[in-house]
């Protein structure tokens, strides 16, 4: 086998790129210096590692950073954008590709960490605009139970949420809501949820 015959040639579209841009996530200004793939915490588990998927995004690969893992392994911890010498909102992006891979149906990588990010809005939303911590686990238990159940993943889950109430981490009865609900409300519905 030749050189040639193993690279497989993409060619540059610059649709994705103007997109982030109007959404003010501007890829543009990256050089490609990987400081953020250097102190993101979960690159282990990504396929992609997050220079990458700037750089591939930057190109217009959307497939390729819409059907990656890493857009769904992130966490939003923001490490990659604090990192980022030219003030790219990597964390902002790998978000807005994951709203995206959704909007056009997509496969998902991670289907459990999308079943998540939607629990995690409804409790949002059902605490009155704070996030009900034992509503979250609750509902995500009963996810994962549904699907398949696993004594030790389930276990794992229960020996974690009694070690966060005994730190004072977790409130079984959570708190309430917010004086204005309404503006809770109004931004749920601009984010279409």
């Amino acid at each position: 086998m030749n050189m040639t015959e193993s690279v497989k040639v993409i060619s540059p579209a610059a649709a994705l790129p103007e997109r982030l841009r109007r959404e003010h996530l501007p890829v543009d200004a990256c050089y490609q210096c990987r400081k953020c793939s250097s102190g993101c915490p979960l690159t282990f588990a990504m396929d992609l590692l997050p220079d990458r998927v700037i750089r591939l995004a930057l190109l217009g690969q959307e497939d390729l950073v819409l059907g990656s893992n890493t857009i769904w392994v992130c966490s939003s911890c923001e490490t990659c954008t604090t990192r980022c010498p030219n003030g790219i909102d990597i964390a902002g992006v790998m978000d807005w590709l994951k709203e995206e891979a959704v909007k056009r149906g997509r496969a998902v990588a991670q289907p459990e960490v999308a079943e998540f990010h939607r629990i995690f809005l409804k409790s949002i939303r059902s605490g009155g605009g704070r996030l009900a911590e034992t509503d979250l686990m609750r509902r995500f238990t009963l996810y994962k139970l549904r699907r398949r159940f696993d004594k030790d993943d389930f276990l794992q889950n229960l020996k974690l949420g009694l070690a966060l109430w005994k730190r004072g981490r977790l409130r079984l009865l959570g708190r309430r809501g917010l004086k204005d609900r309404s503006a809770v409300n109004r931004i749920l519905r601009k984010a279409g949820v």
